[in-house]
């Protein structure tokens, strides 16, 4: 019974120690997922008692975070997406690649300009623009440019094919272009298409 209640608060510990710590990470993610306080709670309670549950799964040493939000995307996918309206159909064959990106890629310093604009202007209108992506691109665009992981992180994560993450990053990052276009003249950081 002495050696249960040992590892039970061992357990509990390692848990405490290593998972909750990205819980605000999670929180942040799920809130992107669920548009919904209360549903990205529920999600984000669910994904840590799963995590909770399968603890001897996880292996100590690798990336905690990144399996965390694994499991908190397969609980999103399996449980709320079924709950949820069926996939928007998107066409961004008509959005320009270039404008945008080129523009914050001319009047950057760094290799990154897209992470650049986000870390600057993560205010209201740009969490719109990202909350109102289609599911499928929102994830993918969510986990890379606000949480930052890799696309092979992403692909593990979401359980999807290397390509698959990188075609939807791309779609998702044309369609931002397209909402974020009018909000990056008007607010100087780019200037506008002559006229």
């Amino acid at each position: 019974m002495a050696d249960t209640v040992s590892n039970i608060a061992e357990k509990r510990q390692a848990f405490e120690k290593e998972a909750l710590p990205h819980m605000d990470a999670l929180y942040r993610t799920a809130l992107r997922m669920t548009k919904n306080v209360g549903d990205a709670e529920d999600l984000v309670q669910e994904a840590l008692v799963k995590a909770y549950r399968f603890w001897d799964k996880f292996e100590t040493g690798s990336n905690c975070r990144a399996w965390l939000f694994k499991i908190m995307t397969n609980v999103f996918i399996n449980e709320y997406r079924s709950k949820s309206r069926s996939p928007m159909s998107v066409n961004v064959d008509d959005i320009d690649d270039n404008y945008l990106y080129g523009q914050l890629a001319a009047n950057s310093d760094g290799d990154n300009p897209e992470k650049e604009l986000f870390a600057r202007m993560l205010d209201d209108d740009v969490k719109k623009a990202i909350d109102e992506l289609p599911e499928d691109f929102r994830i993918v665009v969510v986990l890379s440019f606000i949480e930052g992981f890799s696309y092979q992180e992403i692909a593990e994560i979401a359980d999807l094919q290397l390509g698959t993450v990188k075609s939807r990053l791309h779609r998702g990052r044309k369609l931002l272009q397209k909402e974020l276009l009018d909000y990056a003249i008007r607010n100087g950081f780019i200037k506008g298409p002559k006229k």
